[in-house]
């Protein structure tokens, strides 16, 4: 079990613009060829945007993007002419494909807070895909067979345990509050954890908690 915490993530972004953000992986500026991804697994961002604040479109491709809001509402519009808001509970997923292009804005009067995970495909190439789960709940997992993974939202009351899929690769990510993993790490807000052969491991929340867990092969 590999341990990051949320202080030892690059920050990015544009602050003067509205836009704050936190790497977990190597990512743009911050090249770091010791930690360019694990599992199927490029990239975990947590993404601020203030009121009026996003990204103007750009390009994307060879690359299964998910998103979980955790607070606010996010725009999102692509080249193959999909427009949509997401919400907090949403699971959205874009598959890049080939080649696409979007936006992502905080079009909404309130701070945007998400965390967006960036998957590498088992094969290259395709159509995009885009599409929206809205109100995942806790037992159901969300798969992404393009990357041979499968997501798991846990969101957890005080002191309620939670098995962990067992995986050769599990991919763990702090939404929000603390969690025990494993019976041997806390980890709080924006830590993450990367297990290899996880098998018969459990969290358990302190105080509420909200958990994302990738299960890969």
């Amino acid at each position: 079990m590999d341990v990051r915490r949320a202080d030892e993530r690059y920050r990015g972004g544009d602050p003067a613009a509205g836009i704050e953000s936190l790497h977990a992986f190597s990512f743009g500026p911050h090249y770091d060829p010791d930690n360019l991804r694990f599992g199927a697994v490029l990239a975990c961002n947590e993404e601020r945007l203030a009121p009026g604040a996003g990204f103007d479109e750009h390009p994307h491709s060879h690359t299964e993007i998910v998103t979980w809001v955790v607070e606010g509402e996010l725009t999102h519009r692509d080249s193959t002419g999909h427009e949509s808001l997401v919400r907090p509970g949403d699971v959205q997923r874009l598959s890049s494909a080939g080649g696409i292009r979007h936006v992502e804005r905080n079009d909404g009067g309130t701070p945007l807070r998400f965390v967006q995970m960036w998957l590498a495909p088992l094969r290259p190439g395709g159509d995009p895909l885009y599409e929206v789960v809205h109100g995942i709940a806790d037992s159901t997992p969300y798969a992404v067979p393009e990357a041979g993974a499968m997501l798991h939202v846990r969101r957890l009351a005080p002191g309620r345990r939670t098995a962990i899929p067992d995986a050769p690769f599990l991919y763990a990510h702090v939404v929000r509050g603390e969690v025990l993993l494993g019976g041997a790490e806390v980890l709080a807000e924006g830590d993450s954890a990367r297990v290899t052969d996880a098998k018969d491991l459990e969290a358990v929340a302190r105080g509420s908690a909200e958990l994302l867990l990738w299960e890969m092969g």
